[in-house]
Formats: structure tokens, sequence, C-alpha cells
């Protein structure tokens, strides 16, 4: 028996649509609900926090020219840092993931969702686009050291209305609720933490066990080594 057996799971919903509504969006809000069905179904509760980057694309900007993060985007940081589950939308400009997505990813820190199981979905208005999911945001979650689950999601116009979408949607919602019930990410942090390469306050803020009494670390802070 799970020990968070009585405890929701918490599901962050990363969407870097730009436009109200947006097919960004819609696939993820598809995602989540499926997710929240299966897990439902699986006798566990769901509490989902959506992150609209466009809501807070100034501050993503400002984050990346002075290091300073604003409370709206400091509040997104800690809902993933926090989540069970992270869903990872974006749109495709340029054959890429979206500027925005990838600023929001760039301000992250390294350490803030190691061993996290994320779903990567992306939409694009060709077909041609289908490969940049596993092929630029795989990688880029790779870096985070975050657990991508097999079943990669992509929707261009043809795709809404074939039951293949829904297929591949379903199936990305039992590997997440899975993976997610698993509780892989908190057996990572109780069982080997400490062989991670952290930096001081990194994680949200919560990695401090970094030894500050060292010759290197005296030395870096401006002092002398003993």
């Amino acid at each position: 028996m799970n020990s968070r057996d009585h405890e929701p799971f918490a599901l962050a919903v990363i969407s870097a649509g730009t436009s109200d509504p947006s097919t960004t969006r819609l696939l993820a809000d598809r995602i989540a609900d499926r997710t929240c069905e299966l897990a439902a179904c699986h006798g566990w509760t769901v509490t989902s926090t959506v992150i609209e980057l466009r809501e807070v694309a100034a501050d993503i900007s400002s984050a990346l020219v002075s290091q300073l993060i604003s409370p709206r985007l400091q509040a997104a940081i800690t809902a993933l840092g926090e989540a069970d589950g992270i869903i990872a939308s974006t749109p495709v400009y340029k054959a890429g993931p979206s500027g925005l997505f990838t600023s929001f990813v760039d301000i992250l820190d390294d350490d803030l969702i190691i061993a996290r199981p994320v779903v990567l979905a992306a939409t694009a208005g060709t077909a041609r686009h289908g490969l940049v999911v596993d092929d630029q945001m795989r990688s880029m979650f790779a870096y985070l050291r975050a657990l991508t689950i097999p079943t990669s999601l992509f929707a261009s116009p043809e795709d809404w209305g074939d039951p293949a979408l829904n297929k591949r949607i379903d199936r990305a919602a039992v590997e997440l609720v899975l993976l997610m019930e698993s509780a892989f990410a908190g057996k990572i942090r109780d069982a080997s933490w400490e062989r991670y390469q952290h930096e001081y306050g990194s994680a949200g803020g919560t990695e401090v066990g970094i030894d500050l009494g060292t010759d290197l670390m005296r030395l870096a802070a401006g002092g002398s080594a003993a």
C-alpha cells in the first residue's frame, strides 16, 4: 500500500499557447482530464494547477535578463516543484518548441523536477512537425533529469477528429498515473538524492545540505582557506 494513500496527487499543467482559447491548452486539458479520470478509477484524487505561460510572459523575460523572479512566476515554479506529475504542452514555431516555452524551461533550476513524471505534448499547423516532441522536448527535460513518459503526444489539425489521438492520450494518461502511484521521485530523493550534483538553494530553494565550511566554499564566498 502506498504510504500517501489518502493524499491527492498534485498535477501541474504547463500550457504555452498564446491565444485564448488555444489548441495547445485544449490538448493539455484533454490529457489532464483523462489522467484525473484514470486516477479516480485507481482510487486516487488529483488536484490540477494550470500554468498559462502567456500570463507570465513578461515575468519570464524579466527573469531571463535580471534573474529576478516575480511572485506570479514563483507561484508557477513552486507548483512545478510540488507536483507529483507534470503535463507540458507547447505550440511548435519555426520547427521547434515556442520561445516562450523554452524560456520558461531555461529559468528552472536543474534540481526542481528530478525524477518527476512528465507528459510531453505539442501542437502545430502541420503534421511535418510531429517529431518535435521526441527530438527536442524530450532532450530538454532529460537535461532537467525528469522522467518523461514513453508516449509523446502531438496534434495537427487533422488529428483532432482522429480516434487515434484519444488512444494515445489514454496510453499517456495510464503511464502518468502508474508513475505517480509508484512515488518514484520521492524514492529517488530518499535513496540517492545526495548522489546528484546540486547547487546551494536549488530544488526550489530546498537544497541547503551543502557544506559551506569547506576551504573551497570559503574561498568562493570571498574568505580565505583554513
